[in-house]
């Protein structure tokens, strides 16, 4: 992108952030750009946590919260009292392309976000379900309690979103009405957790039981305030590039790889799973 036709001040477009398969900060800016219009809808009025590696992915990265220093003024953030610091902190909102690119040159490889907007902070509008299989579980593993959580879901009225980790396991979302609190889905996930290990052997639903070698945890604990997930599209901080992929539920059951997905590829896939999750808002049965 020229930059007479975005207010970013680009630098170091040549260097190397992904060694194994020799990416460089251009072609991590070239990716945000195409995919920002499935993006930044998932973005929107949702304060930012970021991986940054600025030497490449292979070198330590860092989280950021905080507005770093030299931040444009155009950049729009939100301070907000972060009760894990003790301080008031000023996160980054992404409501539009320049910003996204000005992440990107910031060698933010991964995006995160929270699963409420700012104006409803205490209240999320989804409910998460992070499916992580422990080795010797695969990815097949997690993809198969992903399917049962499905049917689960279903059985109560539910229609859920699937989406790739980008790493080793599988997201899956339920956009709700503004109508619950963070214990009331949190309770949600780990009640629908304890159901599905009741009934399927390979499934752990507590804490204590995460790293069960040959298990997969239904992970409820990130349904909190102040929690994050990896966005949608987002890429991850692996040598290969992958991509945060929202899938139809009908390649879960093929069992696509997580590697399929990636910074080559995942900009020209033309259809949109996720296309309309905002307007499918649903309501859950909370105790």
């Amino acid at each position: 992108m020229s930059e007479k036709l975005t207010k970013v001040q680009f630098t170091n477009f040549d260097k190397i952030l992904f060694p194994q398969i020799k990416v460089t900060k251009a072609q991590v800016i070239e990716y945000y750009i195409k995919i920002a219009p499935k993006m930044l809808r998932h973005l929107a009025n949702r304060p930012l946590v970021l991986t940054r590696f600025p030497d490449g992915v292979e070198k330590e990265g860092f989280y950021e919260k905080d507005t770093p220093e030299g931040t444009p003024s155009w950049v729009k953030t939100v301070t907000l009292y972060s009760e894990t610091a003790k301080r008031d902190v000023h996160y980054i909102l992404c409501n539009d392309l320049d910003t996204l690119i000005w992440l990107a040159n910031l060698a933010a490889i991964e995006i995160h976000i929270p699963l409420s907007t700012v104006d409803h902070r205490d209240k999320p509008d989804f409910v998460f379900f992070d499916v992580d299989p422990e080795p010797p579980a695969t990815y097949e593993d997690a993809a198969e309690v992903a399917l049962l959580l499905k049917e689960k879901l279903n059985q109560l009225g539910l229609e859920p979103y699937v989406k790739t980790s980008g790493k080793k396991g599988l997201h899956v979302l339920i956009p709700i009405a503004r109508e619950y609190t963070f214990r009331e889905t949190r309770a949600f996930v780990h009640t629908v957790g304890k159901q599905l290990s009741k009934e399927h052997a390979i499934v752990v639903s507590e804490f204590s039981e995460t790293k069960k070698p040959g298990k997969v945890f239904i992970d409820y604990l990130q349904n909190s305030h102040g929690r994050t997930m990896i966005c949608p599209y987002s890429l991850r901080a692996v040598p290969t590039a992958t991509v945060s992929t929202p899938l139809d539920w009908s390649e879960v059951k093929k069992r696509i790889k997580p590697a399929e997905f990636n910074i080559s590829n995942v900009a020209s896939l033309r259809k949109d799973p996720w296309k309309n999750i905002f307007g499918n808002k649903q309501k859950l049965e909370v105790k």
